[in-house]
C-alpha cells in the first residue's frame, strides 16, 4: 500500500505500517510545516492515498475542488496509542483492499466509503 502520512499521524503508526510492508511517506519527516493544500498536492502528484487526522481535508476535496490524489482516510477517532491508529488502518485496508478514488471516514465503530469523483489529480 502507497500512503502518504500527514503531519498528525503518529510517528510509531508508520513505523509499524512500514514493518507491515507499506510504502510510506512522511509529511512530518520531509516537509514539516507545509500547508493541507499542499499535502493535497502532493498526494495527487504522487498518487498516493492521504492518511490523516484533520477533518478539514473533507472541506478541501469536496467543497474547494482540490485533487485528492489516490484517496483520503480520515480517521475520527483518538487513538489510545499510536499503534492503534496503526491497527486502524491495517484493518481498513482488510476490510476496503481498493481505496484507490475514495474518501474514507474511519471510526472505532464504523467505515463510511464515499467514490471521489474522476478529475484533475484522481
Amino acid at each position: 500500500m502507497k500512503v502518504l502520512a500527514d503531519e498528525n499521524f503518529p510517528r510509531a503508526a508508520i513505523e509499524v505500517l512500514r514493518k507491515a510492508g507499506w510504502d510510506v511517506i512522511s509529511i512530518a519527516e520531509q516537509c514539516p510545516g507545509v500547508s493541507d493544500e499542499e499535502v493535497a498536492s502532493l498526494c495527487a502528484d504522487r498518487q498516493r492515498i492521504l492518511l490523516t487526522f484533520d477533518k478539514d481535508f473533507g472541506e478541501l476535496i469536496f467543497h474547494r475542488g482540490l485533487p485528492a490524489g489516490s484517496g483520503v482516510v480520515l480517521f475520527r477517532v483518538t487513538p489510545d496509542s499510536p499503534e492503534e491508529a496503526a491497527e486502524l488502518a491495517l484493518a481498513l485496508v482488510a476490510s476496503q483492499p481498493d481505496l484507490h478514488g475514495s474518501f474514507c471516514v474511519v471510526t472505532r465503530d464504523r467505515i463510511r466509503v464515499r467514490r471521489l469523483k474522476p478529475g484533475p489529480g484522481y
